[in-house]
């Protein structure tokens, strides 16, 4: 997929996302780097609302699947998502999620052998001075648009 199509269609086809300002910063196969701005989504106690970081750990899921793998073949659905809130953010946040080659391809490969295969993604949301205010842990699966063929 043409990247700066994917980056549009991440950071606006979700009126949520679209409406939270979330930015993909740098998208290529295999990695994303999201930004979720803190204008427009502070709390009541001033620091970033829960749910702006857990959108901002959710969506490097997506962002990966259409940098590597083939939207023609396969989809991708979230299972699972754990988030660690460690610090308060008062600014804008960020993570970054990377999956190598290797694994992009086995994943690739088993899906179209059974019909799906599940990976973890993992994620550290931090603060423009490095500090992590959040840890983030996803269950994904790739799914194949196609049925798997099943030996008679």
């Amino acid at each position: 997929m043409d990247l700066e199509l994917a980056k549009k269609m991440l950071e606006g086809g979700i009126k949520f996302v679209a409406n939270s300002g979330l930015r993909v910063v740098e998208l290529r196969r295999g990695y994303v780097k999201c930004l979720m701005p803190f204008a427009g989504n502070g709390n009541h106690i001033g620091t970033m609302y829960a749910g702006a970081l857990f959108t901002l750990a959710e969506i490097p899921g997506g962002a990966l699947f259409l940098s590597s793998f083939d939207a023609a073949k396969f989809y991708p659905i979230v299972k699972e998502l754990d988030l660690r809130f460690l610090k308060p953010a008062k600014g804008d946040v960020t993570v970054e999620i990377a999956l190598d080659d290797i694994h992009i391809a086995s994943l690739s490969a088993q899906a179209a052998e059974k019909g799906k295969a599940e990976f973890i993604l993992e994620g550290q949301l931090k603060t423009a001075d490095g500090v992590v205010v959040a840890e983030s842990r996803g269950v994904y699966q790739v799914r194949s648009t196609v049925p798997p063929v099943k030996a008679s």
